[in-house]
């Protein structure tokens, strides 16, 4: 009997996936939304209601929400794993100011705001403080669900949503403790505390130790077999491993999930494992869309519509106020911080755990539970129209301080265009500078644009990969467009509003790899250079000439070199 409900459950799932999503899509309902408002219908405060006075009702419901919500976790571990695999250590490392500085600001300011307001409503003091710090974590699958299906995920935006996600990751043991120990009468709260702690800091060390040592070998090793199943098989066994030893120490599974994709992000499999896995992230993260969407209780939501719609209005603004202080306290631009308030201003999944705990240990009524659910939900699939209008928000606060700093071309046009400032672009523009050759440039990092403005250069504030700043740096007069963004989402966005602009312009592009290389090359780039390509012909060159080959031979089988790596790029033939 079990399994017959397993069974009809998920099939009632696929249909409706398979059915509906594709009718919201075309209704302009983004599939988060489209999911939550599948499990609203179907589940037990939606058809399931309906079902207990006609019978037949009953096939079409899901009507076991713990189920599909464990199912659905599953699906933010997946997300989170190919997540980690974008994020090698060292780059990890270069956003720990944005982490330990904007990420411990937003959930500060935050979480004491909510408190406040959370006290206002009726709340005890030590309760409100929970749940408010509950309220300030926003939603990791619903913010990365945006960023990976707009390709910002390596983007300023994402680099900086994630930042903070990661800190709110940390931040889940505090606030669980807090919830557990206003829900006991037991002595030794410190030993509590310690205890935890300890877990936490025991569980992350024994993932990035086991990570260096075991895990690369043991995948080069399934490797070494030529079997994809095997792979996948270790691969699944040790995102399982990861997930359950970070919650044992009492932090979220999605971040052991993160630290073991980043300890994958190092192999040369990330890429075939990413491949393989991300149908079933798609259809599971569905799956945990539509558990938020059955805990909609309607008949406790509508006599109290207004008040729920208001309070929902009260915690978008105050998260969107608290979020952009915090990101302006270290210096993050003010198009950027717009954006990154309001992708983060809705509450997340683990604030059902903290309201459950709550709730279990009689500190908040059923009532108030059910309201703050529905107040989070509601949150949750505002998240699309917010996402949206911070898109909006940030490209008028650009255009505001662009009026004060309009980007300028030369009398007659004749520049090139350079998007990124950083090492490679700006050892590009030393170059056209020593030939006299002007030049504008877009950089996303505000106190780099600061710095280079400084010195005299002609750098301007702004994302590279947006049309209409191309426009304002006269790309229809240009003479050659640059890509040097990091990001590899950017840069392809770059190169398609270059090309839709400027059908017949010259872009040249610095790609990380063949592989990125043909991508851009079938998206219109005229050259792209892959650094590894780059890097191993000067290496090759410097050992020729050390063995004593003339000058000009070593050039002239360099060339050939470099030639062929091109064809093969050109004919899209794979990296050995």
């Amino acid at each position: 009997m079990e399994h017959s409900s397993w069974a009809k459950d998920a099939f009632v799932y696929l249909v409706a996936a398979g059915v509906l999503v594709p009718l919201f899509h075309r209704a302009r309902v983004g599939a988060v939304v489209g999911f939550i408002l599948i499990g609203a219908m179907l589940g037990p405060h939606g058809l399931g209601q309906v079902a207990e006075r006609i019978s037949w009702i009953e096939f079409v419901t899901i009507r076991d929400a713990e189920r599909v919500t464990v199912i659905g976790e599953i699906g933010i571990v997946f997300l989170l794993f190919l997540l980690g695999m974008e994020f090698s250590g060292s780059k990890l490392w270069s956003l720990r100011r944005e982490v330990f500085g904007v990420g411990l600001s937003q959930v500060v300011l935050c979480g004491i705001a909510m408190a406040a307001v959370a006290m206002l409503s009726g709340l005890e003091g030590g309760v409100a403080l929970v749940v408010g710090f509950a309220l300030a974590m926003s939603s990791t699958a619903v913010v990365m669900q945006i960023l990976l299906s707009e390709r910002r995920a390596l983007a300023p935006l994402g680099r900086a949503a994630i930042a903070v996600l990661l800190f709110q990751d940390l931040a889940v043991v505090p606030i669980l403790l807090a919830a557990q120990i206003l829900g006991s009468h037991e002595d030794g709260i410190l030993a509590l505390v310690a205890l935890a702690l300890a877990k936490a800091v025991a569980a992350v060390g024994v993932i990035l130790i086991a990570g260096r040592f075991v895990l690369a070998p043991l995948v080069s090793l399934a490797a070494g077999t030529g079997s994809r199943e095997l792979i996948m098989a270790i691969t699944c066994a040790v995102l399982a491993l990861t997930a359950g030893l970070t919650q044992a120490g009492g932090l979220s599974a999605a971040l052991g999930a993160f630290l073991a994709g980043m300890l994958l992000s190092g192999t040369p499999y990330k890429h075939q494992i990413s491949v393989d896995l991300e149908p079933f992230k798609g259809l599971l993260i569905g799956v945990f869309f539509v558990s938020v969407g059955m805990s909609v209780d309607f008949a406790a939501v509508f006599p109290r519509l207004p008040y729920v719609l208001a309070s929902v209005l009260v915690l978008i603004l105050v998260k969107i106020t608290m979020t952009y202080v915090a990101a302006r306290l270290f210096k993050v631009d003010r198009p950027l911080a717009g954006e990154v308030a309001l992708l983060l201003a809705q509450t997340g999944e683990f604030a059902f755990v903290v309201l459950g705990l709550l709730a279990s240990g009689g500190l908040i009524d059923a009532e108030r539970h059910s309201a703050l659910v529905t107040l989070v939900t509601l949150s949750l699939v505002a998240t699309p129209l917010l996402a949206r209008l911070g898109g909006v928000l940030g490209r008028a606060l650009a255009r505001q301080g662009e009026a004060v700093e309009a980007p300028t071309a030369p009398p007659g046009g004749g520049h090139v265009v350079i998007g990124g400032f950083g090492r490679v672009g700006r050892i590009v523009a030393e170059a056209l500078e020593q030939e006299g050759v002007p030049f504008v440039a877009l950089d996303a990092d505000a106190a780099r644009v600061r710095a280079e403005r400084a010195a005299g250069r002609q750098v301007f504030l702004g994302d590279a990969s947006r049309g209409e700043l191309l426009e304002r740096v006269h790309c229809e007069s240009a003479v050659a467009f640059v890509v040097t963004l990091d990001a590899a989402e950017a840069a392809d966005a770059m190169v398609r509003a270059i090309k839709r602009h400027r059908p017949d312009a010259i872009i040249l592009a610095r790609v990380k790899d063949a592989a990125h290389a043909k991508r851009l090359a079938a998206l219109g780039a005229s050259y792209v250079i892959p650094e590894t390509v780059e890097a191993s012909l000067q290496l090759s060159a410097r050992l020729l000439e050390a063995l004593g080959l003339p000058e000009a031979d070593v050039t002239e089988r360099i060339e050939a070199a470099r030639e062929k790596e091109r064809l093969r790029i050109a004919q899209g033939v794979d990296e050995a």
